[in-house]
């Protein structure tokens, strides 16, 4: 691997290396990342959803009504696990109430996903 080093006039360094090697690192670093989510799919920390339920959270009214559905839990057992009502639930699953990130931290932890998972876009 051939490396040229410069340095921008605001006295940034720089690496310059072909364009061949540049695709090489970038091979591995994908490699990487494919290696650790099969990983982290063998431990149990992910999991994969089939072709239904994928359609099932698009058609979902929220992320967190599809996830509850689909670990079998009511609202009213979600909300208990929560610290909040059944219709505090209800209400966040039909997008008609917004709950602070620590609600969504204790929602995430009950169905034993990530935050990001119950959140749209």
């Amino acid at each position: 691997m051939t490396i040229q080093t410069i340095s921008t006039s605001g006295g940034e360094k720089l690496v310059v290396l072909p364009a061949a090697d540049y695709e090489a690192l970038c091979d591995a670093l994908d490699a990487a990342r494919h290696a650790q989510s099969m990983a982290a799919l063998a431990r149990g920390d992910e999991e994969l959803l089939t072709a239904a339920e994928a359609r099932a959270l698009i058609e979902a009214p929220t992320p967190l009504a599809f996830w509850r559905r689909k670990r079998d839990m009511t609202q009213a057992a979600l909300g208990k696990a929560a610290g909040v009502t059944q219709s505090y639930v209800a209400a966040l699953e039909a997008g008609a109430r917004k709950g602070d990130p620590a609600l969504f931290k204790r929602l995430a932890g009950a169905l034993r996903v990530r935050m990001e998972d119950l959140v749209e876009g």
